[in-house]
């Protein structure tokens, strides 16, 4: 009886251990399947997500179909070359020779103008007659007192000549031939003050006739018979004389080029109106900058030609930098990111044409080509048309 309860118990528990061992493996196996449903159902997630944006990316650039073809694009093979930059800014041109007739006294009233408006002009042309009737009344007072004085003077010669001649002979008295030859003395003196003053009215009759110290055109005749010229009024109401032989053009750089700018720095001159452009060097560099425009005065010479006058206005491109060997690129090639500068160049792997993305340093900037820095080198063949939608890898073509 005992063995039959002993071997009973032996079942039981033997029972009991094999059930537990089994829940186990159910709950592993459980654990496993719940695992591997999840990572299926990521994978299709992923895989939704993959085949979205593949849809998108082929949408928005066709070259990253399945079927991809290489892009055609335009390439050019760089080379070093002297690189120049300008600065550019608008001027006026100016005639170095602008002079307002002025006349040598005081001014009177015009009583004749020998010259119209856009006529050439000769130096020592008679270009204005003023009133000199004062003047001539002064000249003529002066030389009728001269020629009196003249006729004392002989008297008073003849006279010391006379008590001379008899104090030599032992008749008369020292005194007499002394007066008489001081009286020749003072007249004589007499005689050369009133010479200098005929002189000076006579140059004040001059006055009257007003000429021209330069040559050039009238460009300007605005007095009139019967009004006032005066050295004050010229510049209002008279006569300018340009002479255009003898041009310059000026501009207004700002302080920051001060440096860069000096005599003799290249200088290209436009002049729209009409369609010349000139080379030039700059020949007069202001000494100051200007409070107001915070910039400094240039000048540069001009040729003659007829076509330039005065107050046109002219564009510009002053050379501050230069430098014998550098890499430009058309700047519409330069791209942006969020890493910064680049282009897209072509490089040869495994035998196929491919873009490649070359991050840039920039320098200076010349009409449409820009310097570049560091990232390209002589021999790199850049892409110049086509390069906008490319990534790097990308398979291309030129042909």
């Amino acid at each position: 009886m005992k063995q039959y309860v002993f071997a009973g118990i032996a079942a039981a528990v033997l029972l009991t251990a094999c059930g537990s061992s089994a829940k186990e493996k159910n709950a592993a196996l459980n654990d496993k399947k719940i695992a591997l449903e999840k990572l299926k159902a990521d994978k299709n997630k992923l895989d939704e997500n993959i085949k979205k944006l593949e849809t998108e990316i082929n949408k928005l650039d066709p070259a990253n179909s399945t079927a991809q073809k290489p892009k055609l694009v335009s390439v050019q093979t760089l080379t070093p070359a002297e690189f120049s930059h300008y600065i550019e800014l608008q001027g006026r041109i100016e005639s170095e020779n602008i002079s307002y007739i002025t006349p040598r006294g005081a001014g009177g009233v015009v009583k004749a103008i020998y010259v119209k408006q856009g006529d050439v002009v000769r130096k020592g042309q008679l270009l204005m007659k003023l009133d000199d009737a004062i003047a001539r009344q002064s000249v003529a007072a002066a030389k009728e007192a001269l020629q009196t004085t003249l006729t004392q003077l002989d008297y008073a010669k003849n006279i010391y000549q006379r008590q001379k001649n008899l104090w030599d002979q032992n008749i008369g008295t020292e005194v007499q031939v002394i007066t008489a030859k001081n009286n020749v003395a003072s007249l004589e003196k007499q005689l050369a003050a009133q010479q200098e003053n005929v002189k000076v009215y006579q140059e004040q009759l001059n006055t009257a006739n007003v000429y021209s110290e330069v040559s050039g055109v009238a460009d300007e005749v605005t007095i009139r018979v019967g009004e006032i010229f005066s050295p004050q009024s010229a510049a209002m109401s008279g006569i300018k004389i340009v002479n255009n032989a003898s041009l310059k053009v000026t501009g207004n750089i700002p302080e920051n080029y001060l440096a860069n700018v000096r005599r003799g720095s290249v200088v290209v001159v436009s002049v729209p109106d009409i369609n010349k452009t000139f080379n030039s060097t700059v020949s007069f560099v202001g000494a100051t900058i200007n409070a107001l425009s915070r910039g400094f005065v240039v000048e540069a010479k001009l040729p003659a030609d007829p076509l330039l006058k005065p107050y046109q206005i002219s564009l510009l491109k002053i050379k501050d930098y230069t430098a014998p060997r550098v890499i430009a690129v058309p700047v519409s090639t330069l791209q942006n990111d969020e890493k910064g500068k680049f282009v897209m160049v072509a490089a040869t792997e495994n035998g196929q044409l491919v873009a490649r993305k070359r991050e840039v340093t920039i320098g200076m900037l010349n009409g449409d080509l820009l310097e570049i820095k560091t990232g390209l080198k002589e021999g790199d063949v850049l892409i110049t048309e086509g390069f906008q939608s490319l990534y790097d890898g990308q398979s291309i073509t030129t042909q």
